[in-house]
């Protein structure tokens, strides 16, 4: 329960306040969020219930103490949400290793919203779909490397 709690607290302080843009990616080649650059990352949210509000994907550069980190990230973007499977593209600085953390922001308020213990009222997922059962992933389970100009990946989202 500890861990858990703690899990709540550290995903919903990370994800709040950081800077942010908003686009929908259908297909590669449509428009992507963030700093305009050679190398883009397709993140394919799969599992989304409604079309109500926000899909929020937070980048981490190979950093494990930035991770989940009041402002650790890179960047986050935001895209509308679609029941079924989202299709963000953010921009990343360059070819490299990286790890993703994603909710579906509801409501749209630009926060992940929580209970009074700060479990997650939101669905959340991270790269390489990684168990949070005892807590918040480490670093090391949601790394995947980003090889040339663009990557793909999956993140399933877990319901509360």
């Amino acid at each position: 329960m500890r861990g858990t709690l703690l899990f709540g607290l550290v995903l919903a302080a990370a994800c709040a306040a950081l800077p942010s843009a908003g686009a929908r990616a259908d297909e590669p080649g449509e428009a992507c969020t963030g700093h305009p650059g050679e190398v883009k990352l397709y993140v394919n949210v799969e599992g989304v219930r409604s079309s109500q509000g926000l899909i929020a994907v937070t980048l981490y550069a190979d950093d494990s103490k930035k991770f989940l980190a009041k402002r650790g990230s890179l960047y986050v973007g935001r895209v509308s949400a679609h029941q079924g499977m989202t299709r963000a593209c953010i921009y990343v600085p360059k070819p490299g290793m990286y790890g993703v953390a994603v909710y579906h922001d509801a409501d749209a308020n630009r926060h992940l919203n929580r209970n009074a213990l700060g479990m997650p009222q939101e669905a959340y997922g991270f790269s390489n779909n990684p168990g949070t059962f005892f807590g918040i992933p480490r670093f090391s389970s949601v790394r995947f490397p980003v090889r040339g100009p663009q990557a793909e990946i999956k993140v399933r989202l877990k319901y509360p």
